[in-house]
């Protein structure tokens, strides 16, 4: 399955980022292989608004079945849903655990988007 984790570094030792919309950048990798790719994100972390919809297009041109994140707002969660995109939040660690934690069924698509309210939702 290839999948895209959110990360805040080019490996899978960087951790995770718990931003989807706003995260550093995204791994991408085939867990039947190992096999991964960086995806710079800079483009988004800056953006006024619209960071989520537009990872969330980024992300489903890439090819991924699966997204691994800490959070994920409402608009990026549909984008991906659209894209038939499965999206597990909850998402800590360094990307290679979270990998193994996904490997090993530890986590559970959400039918809604789940995210830590802040108080901010310009960060979606």
């Amino acid at each position: 399955m290839k999948i895209a984790i959110t990360s805040q570094g080019p490996d899978l030792h960087s951790q995770v980022d718990s931003r989807f919309g706003r995260a550093s950048s995204f791994i991408v990798l085939d867990t039947d292989t190992d096999e991964f790719s960086v995806h710079d994100n800079t483009q988004n972390v800056n953006a006024a608004q619209g960071a989520g919809i537009q990872a969330g297009q980024a992300v489903a041109d890439l090819g991924v079945e699966a997204v691994l994140t800490g959070n994920v707002g409402p608009k990026a969660f549909a984008a991906l849903q659209a894209a038939n995109v499965k999206v597990y939040p909850g998402a800590t660690g360094t990307v290679k655990e979270a990998v193994a934690k996904l490997k090993a069924g530890n986590f559970i698509p959400p039918t809604e988007p789940m995210w830590k309210d802040t108080g901010c939702r310009a960060d979606r």
